[in-house]
């Protein structure tokens, strides 16, 4: 067999290969042979057909399945003798198939050129502070008054801000179309509502109406609205104010299972350093993901980025479903959205080949107890069994996928360990 190797890129490889012939015919031999078995031909007892007439008959079919045996075992040798592991399959053009001649063609390769990911020691890392103050703990509690608020009516005086007012509305476009509203409640100086609308409130009392005619500014955010006038004629049915509850011992009981406010204020405690200390590990995590990929100098093969692009679009579109949410329908520009995707996903991919290397180097391997565990972990959070976790892996293919991803994990822990970490 005859090989020549082009160096298209770093990453791009062109093989052109040469089977001999003697090779092909004797593949074109035994094909022929077995659709001699099975054909069918007026004239002929089965398995009688002359060979000769076979192939001319079955001729596209019997090539085909040469090719389809030959050519990957030849790219196969080929990638094998230059120690080249490509990414995708290859890609296989200008094939030229005639019995009695060589077998020719060119393989398009993508592959990851050696690299040395550097001296780990290098990338120092900055630890975000975790720590919570009294006075976090103490926003946090007034959200949860927040959320427990009550709003009752107001008697005998008119409305003021900060109050919430129950109106009846109609809104006059300016192209003349009315819309009516009914209970709709507005509190008085909350941030959405409409420049000015507020201040043409103040003063009402309950029963009373008033028109008057919004300016939207020519930098509203809402471009639709951005310098337009809107008439709106309100009623003003009910004044009600906002009630916060008590920040005692019976407050936390009905937040929750708790015995006293201190209980609550420990239990916010706790989980506002939970939260830190994962987004803590996860800005870790980031900025060193980010500093390996920064190591690749080579331009990363255009097939792993298009993957990953894909991958982050399905994983967007899903999440949308999961919301009942059609993508279809969600308005947004899927092309903008996939290049915007597509620095991000550089990025993911340059990482996930420092780390592989970085496997490989260390010798760094997946265990089934390891495999066994994550696939628990999975059931677990699931509320499925592990056997129907694992079969469903099984089926699709993705208990490799798992093991790949536990064996990067274990690379970044390797990687954080050379790394020199800061604090605030």
């Amino acid at each position: 067999m005859k090989t020549e190797f082009q160096d298209v890129s770093e990453t791009q490889k062109n093989i052109t290969i040469e089977i001999p012939s003697d090779v092909v015919d004797a593949e074109i031999d035994r094909v022929a042979k077995d659709y001699s078995k099975q054909a069918r031909l007026p004239g002929f007892r089965p398995g009688k057909v002359p060979s000769n007439i076979i192939k001319q008959r079955f001729r596209e079919q019997i090539h085909h399945d040469v090719m389809h045996d030959l050519i990957p075992r030849a790219v196969e040798e080929a990638l094998q003798e230059r120690g080249i592991e490509p990414v995708t399959t290859p890609d296989i053009k200008d094939v030229s198939l005639r019995e009695g001649e060589p077998l020719k063609f060119t393989a398009a390769i993508e592959t990851v050129p050696p690299f040395d990911p550097g001296d780990l020691s290098t990338i120092t890392l900055r630890q975000p502070s975790s720590t919570i103050t009294d006075d976090g703990v103490d926003r946090t509690l007034e959200r949860l008054r927040e959320r427990g608020a009550k709003h009752e009516t107001v008697e005998g005086r008119p409305i003021a801000d900060g109050d919430t007012a129950v109106l009846e509305i109609d809104r006059t476009d300016p192209d003349g179309k009315v819309d009516h509203h009914d209970d709709v409640s507005v509190e008085l100086g909350a941030a959405g509502n409409p420049p000015g609308f507020d201040q043409n409130l103040i003063g009402l009392s309950a029963g009373e109406e008033k028109t008057f005619v919004v300016h939207f500014p020519a930098d509203y955010p809402v471009t639709d609205m951005a310098n337009t006038d809107v008439t709106y004629k309100v009623k003003l049915k009910d004044v009600r104010r906002k009630v916060l509850p008590a920040l005692d011992d019976e407050f936390a009981k009905d937040v929750g299972d708790f015995e006293s406010l201190a209980a609550l204020r420990a239990r916010v405690r706790g989980d506002m350093e939970a939260d830190a200390e994962r987004h803590a590990k996860q800005h870790v995590r980031n900025d060193l993901l980010k500093a390996l990929a920064e190591r690749v100098t080579f331009e990363l093969p255009s097939s792993l980025v298009d993957r990953e692009i894909d991958r982050r679009l399905e994983e967007f579109a899903r999440r949308l479903i999961e919301q009942n949410v059609d993508p279809r329908k969600a308005g947004i520009d899927w092309g903008q959205f996939r290049e915007a995707q597509r620095e991000p996903a550089r990025s993911a991919v340059a990482s996930a080949l420092v780390l592989d290397e970085l496997a490989r180097r260390e010798n760094l391997a997946v265990s089934p107890e390891d495999v066994d565990k994550e696939v628990e972990q999975f059931a677990a959070r699931s509320g499925r069994t592990p056997a129907a976790v694992r079969a469903q892996l099984e089926k699709e293919g993705g208990l490799a996928r798992l093991a790949a991803g536990l064996r990067r994990e274990k690379a970044v822990d390797f990687a954080m360990s050379r790394a020199k970490m800061t604090t605030d």
